[in-house]
């Protein structure tokens, strides 16, 4: 057994081993029936510097590792979550509570993400620079050393490896906190393929931990650059903290995402992307298509039909039925995302379909007539609600569409492609998909938003990872020292 619980259960990695956490450990949950699989280990703040410190001596040698080697571990990692998929998907939909179809695509992104960081040790890390001295003069791209990275609990596979992956074929060592809810899915999974990818002991540490250890990690002067992914709330605090100690933090942060289906569009088609968009994985996803704005001359028809289908949606448990929607994370989460329903209902929007809950089960919700005032429209749900407005044109379509601080994801649907770049060119985010919804995601393209979604495109691609998770060194080098006049 891949995960064997032996191995892992109680415990955190650390310098290449498998030991007790100073934070005692922490029940594994399934939010779909509330069963207990198991207990995984919680780091302390202690925890998080004996981490470090191993990290930076482990570093040194994985930097001077020649680039064959360093890729030959990754490629290997690669291998590693085709092999134990079955397992890994079942920890994912068990865990995470997401729909298998789901799960299988987190393990295949983060097979892709290990073989897109197998090629980037071979990478040209430099250039040369004119010089006006007799010299020769160029510019390096040297590891950083230690990266922190901090992955939420919403698609812990890929949150985490995305930035573990090519941080570590860069040649630095690599301290990953996952979300204790998702300590298994998003700590444990990877610490055990990189393990037995033949990864040196230190190189990687794994420490679920609350907010202590985060902040522990943020300030020590060990841990060099900072890769986060979570709210923006949280990601401001985390950037703040960095700037204080001078440090980078590349931050991926929260969305709301809209959808513009323009007058010519296929309504059908429409209400498919939207329906996908919004309630796929529960809409626990950042680029969830969070705002729908549809021209009035089909808005009736789009609302009609994209309310016909959440009601056919099914919601259950992953592990045992065939489901659209799994179970919400916990109930923090179902609150907070009913909170913003009933709120915006109160407010004049009318509920479509859904609106209810049952457990953790939250069906597939359409809000009708919403308005940029109500708070379904201003906030980030970050559940399986989908709040239509109607605009009467393109003007007042990227005004409604820019009425927010986020800038993550866009979609555009219209049957003439040039009309739908035109529109994108006015409306700032990091991503926009013509002729599609707002979620998708590729291990070789750029990912990031701007605004209050982040710090730009440092995930994902060969230059964005090489900008994150590099520093640049100017070198010169003459045959003879100058003579200089004193």
């Amino acid at each position: 057994m891949f995960l064997d619980p032996a191995t892992w259960q109680g415990r955190i990695f650390v310098a290449g081993a498998w030991s007790p956490g100073g934070g005692g450990t922490i029940d594994v949950t399934e939010p779909a029936t509330g069963s207990v699989l198991g207990q995984a280990g919680l780091a302390d703040a202690a925890d998080l510097g004996r981490a470090a410190e191993s990290a930076a001596e482990a570093q040194r040698e994985w930097a001077a590792t020649p680039h064959p080697r360093r890729a030959a571990v990754l490629r290997r990692a690669a291998q590693l979550w085709s092999e134990h998929a079955e397992e890994i998907t079942w920890w994912n939909v068990r865990e995470v509570g997401a729909v298998p179809a789901m799960a299988g695509f987190a393990v295949h992104v983060a097979e892709q993400e290990c073989y897109e960081a197998a090629s980037l040790p071979s990478r040209s890390y430099g250039e040369l620079l004119p010089s006006e001295e007799p010299r020769l003069s160029m510019a390096r791209r040297m590891p950083v050393g230690v990266v922190g990275v901090i992955s939420p609990f919403n698609v812990p596979i890929i949150l985490g490896i995305r930035s573990v992956a090519p941080a570590l074929a860069l040649g630095n060592a690599v301290i990953l906190k996952p979300d204790p809810r998702t300590a298994v899915t998003g700590g444990v999974t990877i610490a055990r393929v990189l393990e037995e990818a033949g990864l040196p002991p230190g190189v990687f540490q794994m420490l679920p931990g609350g907010s202590d250890v985060g902040e522990a990690m943020v300030t020590h002067p060990l841990v060099r650059v900072i890769s986060f992914t979570g709210s923006t709330a949280a990601g401001r605090r985390v950037g703040e903290l960095a700037g204080r100690h001078l440090k980078r933090a590349h931050l991926e942060l929260g969305g709301n995402s809209a959808l513009i289906v323009l007058d010519d569009a296929d309504v059908d088609q429409a209400a498919n992307l939207a329906a996908f968009g919004t309630f796929f994985h529960q809409g626990q996803i950042c680029m969830t298509t969070g705002r729908h704005l549809v021209h009035e001359r089909v808005y009736d028809d789009f609302v009609e039909r994209l309310a016909a289908k959440a009601a056919n949606l099914p919601v259950g448990d992953p592990a045992g039925q065939q489901v659209a929607l799994g179970p919400l994370i916990d109930a923090g989460q179902r609150d907070r995302i009913h909170r913003v329903v009933t709120t915006s209902v109160e407010a004049g929007a009318k509920l479509a379909a859904g609106g209810s809950y049952d457990g953790l089960f939250y069906p597939a919700t359409v809000l009708s007539e919403v308005t940029p005032d109500v708070p379904a429209f201003t906030e980030e749900i970050f559940g399986p609600v989908a709040p239509v407005t109607r605009f009467s044109g393109v003007e007042e379509a990227v005004r409604l569409a820019t009425a927010t601080e986020y800038g993550l994801s866009l979609g555009i649907v219209t049957r003439d492609v040039m009309k739908g770049l035109a529109l994108a060119d006015r409306v700032p985010t990091g991503i926009v998909h013509i002729n599609d919804q707002t979620v998708s995601d590729e291990a070789n393209s750029p990912f990031g938003g701007i605004g209050a979604s982040g710090t730009g495109a440092r995930f994902g691609g060969a230059a964005a990872n090489i900008e994150a998770f590099t520093e640049t060194r100017w070198v010169t080098m003459r045959g003879e020292p100058p003579t200089y006049p004193f």
